[in-house]
């Protein structure tokens, strides 16, 4: 996973403490009401396109930024869905790093592109149906986010 330049000099400075981040997660929907989700590069399970909103960075901005570097695609935001927060929101990453997410999460439609990943921080993406999502392999930070912003109401499953 990227790491920007501003949470490495604070990582430098905390080492793997606990990070309270705000962030954006981005459901970019289709004319069929599919969601478009991201097979993540650092454990191989889907994903919502998203990260953490950079200093002085409007969230709607972070979130088109994210569209673009993860998924290849301009987005138009529609409203935002959800605000989340909470011990589910909380990730311990391969490294250490414990970061506690409160995610803004944006309804969208794609404007421009055709989906794809970037290789780097996305290895995949995919159009999901809401009713599908049970079977699918997502994170567990996705599986929170999707059913506290009420996509799907999902249980822990593959």
């Amino acid at each position: 996973m990227a790491i920007s330049p501003f949470l490495a000099r604070i990582r430098q400075l905390v080492g793997h403490e606990l990070l309270v981040l705000p962030s954006v997660a981005v459901l970019p929907w289709d004319e069929q009401g599919r969601l478009l989700l991201v097979r993540q590069s650092d454990h191989g399970q889907w994903g919502t396109i998203g990260g953490a909103v950079e200093p002085d960075e409007a969230p709607s901005d972070a979130a088109a930024r994210e569209a673009l570097e993860e998924a290849g695609v301009v987005v138009e935001l529609g409203p935002i869905r959800a605000v989340l927060g909470g011990p589910e929101f909380r990730i311990r990453y391969p490294n250490g790093d414990e970061t506690s997410y409160v995610s803004i999460v944006f309804d969208a439609r794609i404007v421009e592109g055709e989906p794809c990943p970037d290789g780097d921080e996305t290895l995949e993406t995919g159009w999901f149906a809401p009713p599908d999502l049970a079977d699918v392999q997502l994170s567990s930070f996705t599986r929170s986010l999707l059913s506290s912003a009420g996509i799907a109401p999902l249980t822990d499953a593959p």
